[in-house]
Formats: C-alpha cells, sequence, structure tokens
C-alpha cells in the first residue's frame, strides 16, 4: 500500500509517517491491543503515569540486557529507566502531548538515564522510571532543561559515592522513529537506544569544577540503598 495515504497496512497499524505527524495517537497508530491502549488511555496526567511505572516492578535484566518496547512493558509487568522512558512517552502521545525525552549522561563508573519529559505554564517537569530514592520524578517548576538536569546533580552517583551526573541531551521526540522499534517490537529496541544515547548533549560542569566535587558521605550512601523492587535471589 502507497505510503502517505493514511490508511492502515495489513497488520491493522497506520503508516508510520502518517502516525508521526498526528498530535493524538490512536490505537491503529502505536499497533497496540484493545487492552495495551485502554492502559495508556487511562494514563491521563504524568502523575498517573509515574504512579503505573512506579507500581511496575524494575527490571534487573537477570536473562540479559533489554530494551523493551512499550508492547513487551505492558506485558512483562518490568521496566528499567529507558523502558519506563519510551512507555511515558506514548502514553503522553495518547493525550495530544509530545513523546519527549531526554538522556542523562555521567563519568564511565555509572550508569546513564532517561527521562520523559513535559511541560506546564512554561516550566518543565520528568517522568522517571527508577528502582531507587535517586533520579525519580520531578514537578513542571525548572525553567530550562539545564536547571532540570542540575536538580539530579547532587544525588546522581555511582557506589564508592562519587557524583558522576556530567551532561544532558537536547530534547528527542519519540515520533521521529518508527513504532515498530519502539513501540511494538518484540526484541530489544536498540535502534531506539542508540538513537537517544547518540544525542547531541551540554556540560553541566567543567574540568575545573569536577575537581572540586565533594563525594557523598556514608549516611547518604546508606539512604540510597533503599531500592523499591529487591534483586530477587537466583537459585544456588
Amino acid at each position: 500500500m502507497a505510503a502517505g495515504n493514511g490508511k492502515a497496512n495489513g497488520n491493522g497499524r497506520t503508516n508510520g509517517s502518517v502516525a508521526a505527524r498526528r498530535r493524538f495517537a490512536r490505537r491503529e497508530d502505536l499497533g497496540l491491543s484493545k487492552s495495551q491502549f485502554a492502559t495508556l488511555e487511562r494514563l491521563d496526567t504524568p502523575q498517573k503515569i509515574q504512579a503505573f511505572l512506579n507500581a511496575t516492578p524494575i527490571n534487573h535484566e537477570i536473562g540479559g540486557e533489554t530494551v523493551l518496547s512499550v508492547r513487551e512493558v505492558l506485558k512483562q509487568r518490568r521496566a528499567h529507566c529507558i523502558e519506563g522512558a519510551m512507555l511515558a512517552a506514548a502514553a503522553l502521545w495518547v493525550h495530544g502531548e509530545p513523546p519527549l525525552v531526554m538522556h542523562l549522561d555521567c563519568h564511565e563508573s555509572d550508569f546513564p538515564h532517561v527521562l520523559t519529559l513535559f511541560r506546564r505554564h512554561g516550566a518543565w517537569g520528568a517522568i522517571s522510571k527508577t528502582n531507587g530514592t535517586p533520579l525519580r520524578y520531578r514537578d513542571p517548576i525548572y525553567r530550562t532543561l539545564r536547571e532540570l538536569a542540575l536538580s539530579y546533580f547532587h544525588e546522581y552517583f555511582n557506589r564508592r559515592g562519587h557524583k558522576t551526573l556530567r551532561s544532558y541531551s537536547t530534547t528527542f521526540d519519540m515520533r521521529r522513529i518508527d513504532t515498530q522499534a519502539w513501540i511494538t517490537s518484540e526484541k530489544s529496541c536498540w535502534e531506539a537506544h542508540d538513537r537517544i544515547t547518540e544525542l547531541r548533549h551540554y556540560p553541566l560542569i567543567s574540568k575545573r569544577q569536577e575537581k572540586l566535587l565533594s563525594k557523598r558521605d556514608r549516611f547518604e550512601r546508606k539512604a540510597a540503598k533503599l531500592v523499591e523492587y529487591p534483586r530477587p535471589k537466583l537459585p544456588a
């Protein structure tokens, strides 16, 4: 079927280039089942999306690294940061908000993070899937993306207590990627992962400032060990 005619293809899914131009994502645009789409329809505020992600067990990747699509997150009921970010982006799109994400990059001794962005009255907020007390939801009170990223700086640290957050990316609209590559794929969404991680990044601190950073103290490190979903113990 010719691209750009606005009709669904043989799988009941709208052509990707047509779907990308829609403000409100429809079920046929996303390729989800009725029940899966209904779940996203219920998540009509950033707070509801965040509550849903909080109630979704963390993906410990016990069988190996994954980048689960939105469909697989809904099916498997597990997610880590980028997987939660893609689900949150899809939910925002269903309700007519741009599905924007932002990548936080860090020192090589730590793990990057992905946020889903939203705006209220000109201020930025963030939806975030994480297993600990740091790196969680941010209310829409930040005037710039840099302000938002800096709100994570103090609590972004590695196991030795070193503060590791170094840069933040420009925003990325997930509609720039075909929905099959991040919403319905049965395989890990490495294409979406690479598009996000390869975005242009902006530094948060200088090399001179990096030398001035203090470590998180012992009490802070102990408090940060609290997790929402402990890693299951595997049989011996």
